[in-house]
């Protein structure tokens, strides 16, 4: 349970028994289905000491380690489990126990210093595999928040760190937490979890992309000091292998990526996907004939649609990136060349820089190049397929100094900017090039504080349209409503809601986001006569269908923003397959009296909570008094009598 005046912890369960020894083949699959998340917590446990290539490689390896030995069923050992069933997921898994606890154990290893005496352990060498040659490999960037985070985490010993991770990200009690602390060798797992409180609870933190080594950016390495080193020691070798491949192949011989196509390459569909006379242009008016409100309807437009040598550059960058280009792209999204000539949506100079934007059914790629100078260009990609009128409203076309521009789509009529944070406050007018290019406006994806949220309102002749900027080339569209029919967001009711809500946005941008739903789906009238407090349910659904995220949020009264009382990844509750929802806090009301409140959609007929507080009410909503820092478990009914869980 969470408390709206306190960071929000997830429900606490019974102390777990011991585990029954797990199979290899168990650990396996637990490895393979929970291989992101094992590698996250790894790379969150080791010590930033190590640099943040070396913590990649690192927990890639603890995670590819923490499968046992040998084949016999049973013939690992046995460790702490938290209690629950098939229906708790992982948490109920001993498999996946086992190797966490494994990845855990040899993550706090790593942090140990070398001693003369003690024979060294093997997490406190660089991993032997996996090994990455050139490149230095580091997580994407995230915001001010994740960075303040790290350097707060950096400065706890590793069992602070473990503890302040299992608690987070695994969404962990004390009580268990001590239990794998023990099991992991820490040798005071009290202290550990004293040093933990020190940094705040900042938990949704930890599932951002600053913190995944599994969406990384690449770089090179030293490359002056690389080239000595390989000058000095083959030379000889290297003099003899050229020598004799020159010798020995006939023609035009390999190149300096030996079988890698050269960067116009020699096949039809390469050689016309890299040629700008072969780039698809639509109709001025095509969308207004077309059966589809997508990408493929915009016309090109921009100043510079017909400089050949602007557009050869931006096809050549997209086909071969060099090493000075900023590469970026949304997850799930591959980067590689276009399979054929694309569409030019756009070229025209945008504040500093030369921008093209291109689309290839599948992808928007946005090439931007400085206006003096040759260096500084940048590529970046974002998977559109599927679009339709709503999510085909806009495109960034730039970011400067913390604003941001968009192309519009031809269809829209006009451009507001309204801030949500201010429901009351009226839209304000947006304006526009001829070509469809917005005035800057600031932008909230990377804001250090929230104290405003733009969103921008597009409208054409059917209807408004909602969507703000979360850090990509595409905005997201907001909505409200039931999961099943969302509707634009208009109203009072509704705006006053997403004022409460704007805040969280950040807790899902940088995951290719395409749209975000929030909707009431309970109200609850507060003990005590303190009024009617609201739980609110806010999706976010990703371009790619899969990492979608789930936000139960319980807006009290006179509260400016919601307080997260869980959170789920890839799951389908609150959405259109499944939109039923669970979730409860720890309130504490003007009387100081502490509460343990539940809410659930209007399919729940009942609840009834164990563990730190037994009760149980008809209904969809939950009242009653607890004692401070309670911890309980909630399970609600259906009116056929199946169970739903509360959200995590």
């Amino acid at each position: 349970m969470s408390s709206p005046d306190v960071a929000t912890r997830r429900p606490a369960q019974d102390p777990a028994p011991a585990a029954p020894a797990v199979a290899v083949e168990q650990a396996e699959a637990a490895i393979v289905e929970h291989y992101p998340r094992l590698v996250r917590l790894g790379y969150l446990v080791l010590p930033p000491s190590l640099g943040r290539n070396r913590r990649v490689l690192a927990a890639h390896s603890l995670a590819q380690r923490a499968l046992p030995k040998g084949r016999t069923p049973g013939d690992a050992p046995a460790f702490p489990q938290q209690r629950g069933g098939s229906g708790q997921g992982r948490l109920g898994d001993p498999g996946y126990a086992y190797v966490r606890l494994r990845v855990l154990k040899s993550a706090l290893e790593a942090g140990l210093p070398l001693k003369r005496k003690a024979w060294p352990k093997r997490a406190q060498f660089p991993p032997l595999l996996p090994q990455v040659w050139g490149l230095r490999l580091f997580p994407r960037s995230g915001g001010a928040d994740e960075l303040a985070l790290d350097q707060r985490l950096s400065a706890l010993s590793g069992p602070a760190r473990a503890a302040y991770v299992l608690r987070g990200l695994e969404g962990l009690p004390d009580t268990e937490v001590r239990k794998i602390l023990d099991a992991a060798g820490v040798e005071d797992a009290h202290a550990a979890l004293a040093e933990a409180d020190g940094v705040e609870a900042l938990y949704a933190l930890l599932d951002s992309p600053e913190f995944d080594p599994c969406s990384l950016q690449a770089r090179p390495t030293d490359l002056m000091r690389r080239r000595q080193h390989t000058k000095a020691a083959l030379v000889a070798t290297a003099a003899v292998v050229v020598c004799g491949a020159l010798l020995g192949l006939p023609g035009d011989g390999w190149g300096p990526d030996g079988a890698a196509a050269p960067a116009y390459a020699k096949n039809p569909a390469a050689e016309a996907a890299l040629d700008p006379d072969q780039l698809t242009a639509a109709a001025a008016d095509a969308w207004k004939r077309s059966a589809r409100t997508d990408f493929s309807a915009w016309p090109a437009r921009g100043s510079l649609t017909g400089d050949k040598e602007l557009l050869r550059r931006a096809l050549a960058v997209w086909a071969r990136p060099g090493e000075a280009v900023q590469v970026s792209a949304t997850p799930g999204t591959p980067a590689g060349a276009p399979p054929g000539p694309a569409q030019l949506l756009y070229a025209g100079e945008v504040d500093q820089a030369r921008v093209v934007l291109l689309y290839d059914g599948l992808r928007i790629a946005r090439y931007a190049e400085p206006k003096e100078g040759t260096s500084g260009a940048a590529l970046d990609f974002a998977r559109v397929d599927g679009a339709g009128a709503p999510t085909a409203s806009a495109l960034v076309v730039g970011r400067t100094d913390g604003n941001v521009r968009y192309l519009t789509a031809p269809w829209v009529q006009g451009v507001a900017v309204r801030d949500l944070l201010d429901p009351a406050a009226e839209a304000r007018a947006l304006g526009r090039s001829d070509d469809g290019v917005t005035d800057p406006v600031t932008s909230p994806a990377q804001a250090r504080d929230c104290t405003s949220w733009n969103a921008l309102e597009v409208s054409d002749t059917a209807t408004t349209r909602t969507v703000t900027d979360l850090g990509e080339l595409t905005p997201a569209h907001l909505t409200s409503g039931r999961p099943e029919s969302p509707r634009e967001v208009s109203g009072s009711a509704a705006r006053e809601s997403w004022a409460r809500t704007a805040c969280l946005l950040p807790a899902v941008r940088a995951h290719g986001v395409r749209a975000v739903n929030s909707w009431a789906y309970a109200s609850q009238t507060l003990p005590e006569n303190n009024g009617t407090a609201h739980w609110v349910c806010t999706r976010a659904e990703t371009w790619r269908g899969a990492g979608s995220r789930t936000l139960a949020q319980f807006q009290a009264p006179g509260k400016p923003v919601g307080a997260i009382a869980a959170k789920a990844e890839d799951s389908p509750a609150c959405g259109p397959r499944d939109p039923k929802v669970l979730a409860g806090v720890m309130w504490k009301s003007r009387a100081g009296s502490w509460y343990l409140l539940a809410g659930g959609s209007r399919q729940v007929v009942s609840i009834a909570t164990s563990g730190g507080v037994t009760a149980s009410a008809r209904g969809n909503t939950l009242s009653v008094r607890a004692e401070e820092g309670a911890r309980a478990e909630l399970d609600g009914r259906l009116e056929n009598g199946d169970k739903v869980s509360a959200l995590r």
